[in-house]
């Protein structure tokens, strides 16, 4: 409407972490469900996120309920606050299986996750689309802080990096473009009412 002044820009960062090292994400098996734990080097390399994190206004820290998270927020020095819509992509048939397995499996060489998706297995599995509705509603639920202040989500690689896409305004697709590891921290934000990326995968190694 003419004459209404623009919306606020938002003045809170959203920080991204993709939990430490665990022996699946070491070797490279899909890693959906299932509750593994992060290794020595994880556990590790979780404590050196507190000192990176101290530099942020955090409002609101959410993790996913599962323990590679939520131990990961812990030992940076959190009590996150448990979201369902966190969790990692649902892998259906593919959960515990490397690429070039599935690719095997499946006798497709050319096989991604992101491009290709799911079947069903011991669970039902996920389009990208639900997991792009997922973040959804984790952006709207930290929506209100980030006006203001910082929010970090602890979380996953797959889930992660929809999130992001789903923050830019991206298909759920573009995920692929943006390659997160283990400990990984990412810093979004908004310039001039643009969504941006501040930085993305830095693992202060």
């Amino acid at each position: 409407m003419v004459g209404m002044p623009p919306a606020a820009e938002p003045q809170g960062r959203l920080v991204l972490v993709r939990h430490g090292e665990t022996e699946w994400s070491r070797t490279g098996r899909h890693t959906g469900r299932t509750d593994v734990p992060l290794t020595p080097a994880g556990e590790r390399d979780a404590r050196r996120l507190r000192a990176r994190l101290d530099e942020f206004d955090l409002a609101v820290v959410r993790s996913s309920p599962l323990v590679r998270a939520r131990r990961t927020a812990e030992l940076a020095g959190f009590d996150p606050v448990a979201d369902d819509d966190l969790v990692e992509w649902d892998y259906g048939a593919h959960e515990g299986r490397t690429t070039a397995q599935i690719r095997e499996e499946l006798g497709d060489p050319g096989w991604r996750v992101i491009a290709d998706g799911v079947v069903p297995g011991e669970t039902p599995g996920e389009t990208i689309e639900e997991v792009a509705a997922r973040t959804s509603r984790v952006l709207e639920r930290v929506a209100g802080p980030l006006e203001t202040r910082d929010v970090a989500l602890f979380a996953h690689g797959h889930l992660l990096r929809v999130l992001a896409a789903t923050y830019l305004r991206r298909e759920p697709r573009f995920a692929a473009h943006l390659l997160l590891d283990a400990g990984g921290l990412c810093v979004l934000e908004h310039e001039h009412g643009v969504p941006a990326i501040r930085s993305w995968n830095d693992t202060g190694r």
